[in-house]
C-alpha cells in the first residue's frame, strides 16, 4: 500500500505520529507539506512573523528527520485542497493519511479535500488528549463548565502511551518525484529573524520539556503565576504545532512528578486538560471564532477608541504592568498567561474595546497562537465565553502587579523607563511622591504617560453598561 502522509503545521515530529506510523507499518510512504497561501504568501507571513519563525525551523528539522530515517519531506506551494488531491492522483497512492483539526479552517479544508480525492483521507484526532466532541453531559449536550469536563475527562477518557518514533522508513518511490520547491527563508518572506523568539522543532521541544522538568517542574504550582519567574513549561508553541505531541507532555509530567510534586501536577495536568475543553468546546461550537459564546453579550456596546487601542498596543497606557505585557509580546512573540489575562481584562473592561480585536492582535502575534485556546482566554477574560470569569470582576492592574509582580522585576525588564523606581511605587508612579519621581529619572507625561484611565471610574463605566445591556 502506499500511503501519502499529508503533514499540516500542527504534527510536526516523528514521534507519536500516528499517520506517520501507520503508513510506515502498510508500504510505501509519501511525506507532503504543502506551503499553502493562507499562511505562506508573504503578507500573510509579515502578519505573524514570531509563529512563522518557528513554524520554519520546526519543518526543517521534521525535514532533517525524516531524511535521517531514510524518507524525504516533498514540499509543494499551492492550495492543499487542489494540490492534495492532485498529488494524490499522480503518484498513485492508495489513501492520505493526516492529523485531524480541531479548528473550523481545517475542518472545512477536510471536508473539500475528500470530495476531491479518488482514495480515503483517514483523519486521526491526535491534536488533543481524548476525541474532541466525544465527552457529553447527561442529557447529551457538550459541556460549558470546566469543572464537570474535567470530571468526566477522568472517569471516560484513557490518555494512551505515545508511540515511538519508527526506526526507519522506505525511501520514496522511484515514481515520486519530489520537484524543486525548498522551504522559504524568513528573508524570502520578508521577516527578519528575531532571536528571542524559542528555537522550533522536534530536537528543541524535547530539550524544554526535558530542562523544565529538571528545573522548575516540581515547584509549578507555585511558581506560574510569577511573571517574572521562567517557571512555566515554555511548551505552548511545541504543543501548537506538534513538535511534541500532547501525550508525551502528559506522560512525561505524570512520570516525572506523581511521587516528587503531586500538587504541581495536578495543576500543571489541570491546565492541559483546560486546553483540551477549549478545543472540544471550539470542536462543537465552531461559530465562537466570530461570537460571544453567551448569546447575551451579541451586540454589546464596545467603545471605538483608536488612541486607547493603540495605547494598549504600544504599551503605553500607564498601568505598568498592562504595558509590560504589551512590549513583551511585540518583541518575543510570547507573555505569560497572568500578564495575558490582566492585559485582555483590561482591553475589554477598562478601554471597553472590543476583545475580539485584541484576540486577533494576539493571535498574529503570539508564537504560540492557537485559535482555541486564544479564544476561549479572551472570551473568558471578558467575561461573554465557556465558564468565563464572572463579567462584574474586573482585574485591577495595580493590584494585580503587587501580587504576582512583587519586587516589579517583570516590569523592569519590559517597560525600562521605570527601571529605577522602587518596588513600592512601580505598579503606580502616578502615585510616587515626586522626589521618588525625581530620583527614578521618571517624568510623567513625558518619558512615561499618566495613566489614560482612571481605574475607578474605568471599571464604573464598564459595570454601568454592561448591566445596561445584559440586564
Amino acid at each position: 500500500m502506499r500511503t501519502l502522509v499529508w503533514y499540516r503545521g500542527k504534527d510536526l515530529r516523528i514521534a507519536d505520529h500516528e499517520p506517520l506510523k501507520v503508513a510506515a507499518r502498510d508500504g510505501d510512504v509519501v511525506p507532503v507539506f504543502i506551503l499553502d497561501e493562507y499562511f505562506f504568501a508573504p503578507a500573510a507571513a509579515r502578519r505573524q512573523p514570531f509563529r512563522i519563525q518557528f513554524l520554519l525551523d520546526s519543518l526543517a528539522s521534521l525535514s532533517a528527520n525524516l531524511e535521517h530515517l531514510g524518507s524525504r519531506l516533498i514540499v509543494a506551494s499551492g492550495r492543499s485542497a487542489d494540490l492534495i488531491p492532485t498529488l494524490a492522483a499522480k503518484w498513485k497512492v492508495d489513501r492520505v493519511v493526516a492529523q485531524s483539526w480541531v479548528a473550523p479552517v481545517g475542518r472545512a479544508r477536510d471536508r473539500l479535500v475528500s470530495r476531491k480525492l479518488a482514495v480515503p483521507l483517514q483523519l486521526f484526532d491526535t491534536e488533543t488528549l481524548g476525541t474532541p466532541g466525544s465527552l457529553r453531559t447527561g442529557n447529551g449536550d457538550p459541556y460549558s463548565v470546566f469543572s464537570a469536563f474535567a470530571r468526566a475527562f477522568a472517569r471516560d477518557v484513557k490518555v494512551p502511551p505515545p508511540l515511538p518514533a519508527p526506526r526507519s522508513l522506505p525511501p520514496l518511490p522511484k515514481d515520486v518525484k519530489p520537484g524543486k520547491q525548498t522551504l522559504p527563508s524568513l528573508k524570502s518572506l520578508g521577516i527578519t529573524r528575531n532571536e528571542r523568539v524559542l528555537e522550533g522543532g522536534e530536537r528543541a521541544a524535547r530539550e524544554r520539556l526535558k530542562a523544565w522538568l529538571r528545573r522548575d517542574a516540581r515547584d509549578y504550582d507555585e511558581l506560574r503565576n510569577l511573571m517574572a519567574v521562567d517557571g512555566t513549561s515554555r511548551l505552548g508553541a511545541d504543543l501548537k504545532f506538534g513538535t511534541l505531541s500532547i501525550r508525551t507532555v502528559w506522560q512525561a509530567v505524570d512520570r516525572a512528578l506523581r511521587e516528587l510534586s503531586p500538587d504541581a501536577l495536578r495543576v500543571y495536568q489541570n491546565e492541559l486538560l483546560w486546553r483540551e475543553f477549549a478545543h472540544s468546546t471550539l470542536f462543537d461550537r465552531p461559530l465562537l471564532l466570530q461570537q460571544p459564546f453567551r448569546a447575551e453579550w451579541r451586540g454589546f456596546p464596545w467603545r471605538d477608541d483608536e488612541d486607547g487601542w493603540l495605547a494598549w498596543v504600544q504599551g503605553r497606557t500607564g498601568y505598568p504592568v498592562v504595558d509590560a505585557a504589551a512590549r513583551q509580546l511585540l518583541a518575543t512573540g510570547f507573555v505569560h498567561n497572568r500578564a495575558r489575562m490582566i492585559a485582555a481584562s483590561f482591553l475589554a473592561k477598562h478601554l471597553l474595546i472590543d476583545f475580539r480585536r485584541g484576540e486577533r492582535h494576539y493571535y498574529e502575534l503570539l508564537t504560540d497562537g492557537d485559535w482555541a485556546n486564544n479564544d476561549m482566554g479572551w472570551q473568558w477574560s471578558a467575561g461573554c465565553g465557556c465558564d468565563a470569569q464572572p463579567w462584574f470582576r474586573i482585574f485591577n492592574p495595580v493590584t494585580q502587579g503587587e501580587k504576582f509582580d512583587r519586587d516589579g522585576a517583570y516590569v523592569r525588564a519590559w517597560v525600562p523607563e521605570l527601571g529605577l523606581m522602587p518596588a513600592k511605587h512601580i505598579h503606580a508612579p502616578w502615585l510616587a511622591p515626586p522626589s521618588v519621581l525625581a530620583a527614578a529619572g521618571v517624568r510623567l507625561g513625558a518619558n512615561y504617560p499618566r495613566p489614560i484611565v482612571d481605574h475607578a471610574v474605568a471599571r464604573q463605566r464598564f459595570l454601568d453598561t454592561a448591566k445596561r445591556h445584559l440586564g
